[in-house]
């Protein structure tokens, strides 16, 4: 299967990080916004901010904040494939280091467009945390 990995630093608490990665108004600001905050043994959807369908959904495995988040995570063009998302938070000098790998994406020529397209939303997404993090005084 099929795995993406991506870093960015960030000029924020681990704290902050981690609020960014479970709390509705903050995923919403970069992500998809949930009902709820997402919480270890959960079930959550994800929905989109304008358009309020649900666009991502699965289980939260593990949370233990601020360091590590771990998800279950499906699409509609997954076709039903459960994949994993696992988040690593560590404190760096001035800021705070945020890791992402994102497992379990199907293989083959066929499948190679949605591992781009998940690949690139994850980047323009960090990209967006990162951009809302450092417009707010750390």
């Amino acid at each position: 299967m099929n795995t993406i990995r991506k870093s960015v630093y960030l000029k924020a608490t681990p704290l902050e990080v981690w609020a960014y990665l479970t709390e509705p108004d903050k995923l919403a600001i970069w992500f998809h916004k949930p009902k709820t905050p997402l919480r270890a043994g959960n079930e959550y959807a994800l929905f989109g901010v304008e358009s309020g369908k649900r666009v991502i959904w699965g289980a939260v495995i593990e949370a233990c904040p601020p360091d590590y988040l771990e998800y279950s995570f499906t699409v509609e063009p997954l076709n039903g494939v459960m994949t994993r998302v696992r988040w690593w938070i560590e404190a760096v000098e001035g800021g705070t280091l945020l890791r992402l790998e994102h497992s379990g994406l199907p293989e083959g020529s066929e499948a190679y467009g949605v591992t781009l397209a998940m690949d690139e939303g994850w980047e323009e997404h960090m990209g967006r945390m990162r951009v809302d993090l450092h417009a707010v005084p750390a």
